[in-house]
């Protein structure tokens, strides 16, 4: 379903932004308007327009602030944080870049600014592990002590925390649940700032999370439910074989293993496997030169993952995976699925968790034809989140109301 652009990876950046204006993260005019200004494939075009454009509304919220209308400014600053994020998108080249840390720096800026003027403004905390901490927002219903259900979420390979939000945080909140979002190893400041990468033992990073979501007041112990975006849906799943004090998971989307997204010429894989590095990492930049989803996704993964060349990052991905502990899940499971995905279509990754579950379970299969068709079904957050609570509903037996 092509939204923009005829490059792949622009027209789903560009749907991915415009989706969260269900949440106040973006305006579809100016979406519309900025795209119409970028030639496809032009990165450095993307970074300035989606910069100007934030950088407009950013000026539109600090002028809000000043003349004391909140609602107009919480309105403007939750939309520049959503155009920061895209402008620095596509900036992989050097991971110090200063104008990629400036724009990640203001994204995460108005976000904060924006989020002290909601109604209720969610908590920064600080998660402790492993001798550091990972950061959070605990997004609550209300300040009572009334047990509450608590929704735990965490993204995949490009998510940022601020983005949980309007993943799962706005939706569950309408709803009467608690959401507590927070960065991983990996992930958005705690790759950036304190230089640690994904591990595929997640569970080592969610239960820490779960032990101090536990020490909160105001939240129900057995109805604790982790949901994971992206690669998140399997580090998630990969988390609940070992934590069972969670009383469910949700796959979004479901990631069976990550050595097969890899589409590869069989010479490579063989070139990799005997170790002839310096043969398969020259062929793997040639290929991933050819589009700006694979250059990107290429430099992406070097960087979360922690490796240094392309053959060593395919040596890694293969300890990413759900075949050898899916069966130790005991919670249920919701797997989803986007008929369109631009990372894993045809790869039948949901089929795969689904049938290697033991677990009560359930599978749903987004369609083009109702808008969800795309990776995590971006500009169709109403639609995910009408089936995400449905089955919150019915696996926890919450009735989905909200404070007063």
């Amino acid at each position: 379903m092509k939204f923009l652009f005829d490059d792949p990876a622009f027209d789903y950046q560009a749907l991915r932004t415009a989706g969260y204006a269900d949440y106040g993260g973006a305006q579809l005019g100016e979406v519309v308007a900025v795209a119409s200004r970028i030639p496809d494939g032009d990165t450095e075009a993307w970074r300035r327009e989606w910069s100007r454009l934030a950088a407009h509304a950013h000026g539109l919220g600090d002028a809000a602030r000043r003349e004391q209308r909140p609602v107009d400014a919480r309105s403007a600053l939750l939309r520049a944080h959503n155009y920061y994020r895209t402008a620095e998108f596509f900036q992989r080249e050097d991971q110090q870049d200063a104008e990629a840390l400036r724009l990640m720096g203001l994204s995460r800026e108005t976000f904060a600014d924006a989020a002290a003027l909601m109604a209720r403004p969610p908590r920064p905390v600080r998660i402790p592990y492993e001798g550091t901490s990972l950061p959070g927002y605990l997004y609550r219903v209300d300040d009572s002590d009334e047990p509450r259900p608590l929704v735990v979420h965490h993204g995949g390979i490009d998510s940022t925390l601020e983005e949980g939000y309007f993943f799962v945080a706005a939706a569950a909140l309408a709803r009467g649940y608690h959401c507590l979002c927070f960065e991983g190893p990996g992930q958005g400041s705690v790759l950036r700032e304190q230089g640690l990468v994904f591990r595929p033992d997640w569970e080592r990073v969610v239960t820490p999370v779960v032990d101090h979501a536990l020490s909160l007041p105001g939240i129900d112990a057995g109805r604790v439910v982790l949901v994971g975006t992206s690669l998140g849906g399997l580090l998630a799943v990969r988390a609940a074989a070992f934590e069972h004090r969670l009383a469910g998971c949700v796959a979004h989307d479901a990631v069976w293993q990550l050595g097969d997204v890899v589409a590869l010429p069989p010479f490579v894989l063989e070139w990799v496997e005997q170790g002839c590095d310096d043969f398969a990492d020259p062929v793997m930049w040639g290929i991933a030169a050819q589009q700006t989803f694979t250059r990107w996704l290429l430099r992406q993964a070097l960087w979360t993952f922690g490796a240094s060349t392309p053959a060593r990052l395919l040596r890694t991905l293969p300890a990413f995976g759900l075949s050898e502990v899916i069966g130790r899940v005991r919670c249920p499971v919701l797997v989803l699925d986007a008929e369109e995905d631009m990372f894993f279509a045809g790869l039948e990754h949901a089929k795969k968790v689904f049938t290697g579950l033991n677990s009560p379970k359930q599978l749903h299969v987004f369609t083009a034809d109702e808008g969800g068709g795309a990776h995590c079904h971006s500009g169709a957050m109403r639609v995910f989140h009408d089936r995400l609570f449905a089955w919150l509903g019915e696996t926890l037996g919450h009735g989905g109301r909200a404070a007063a």
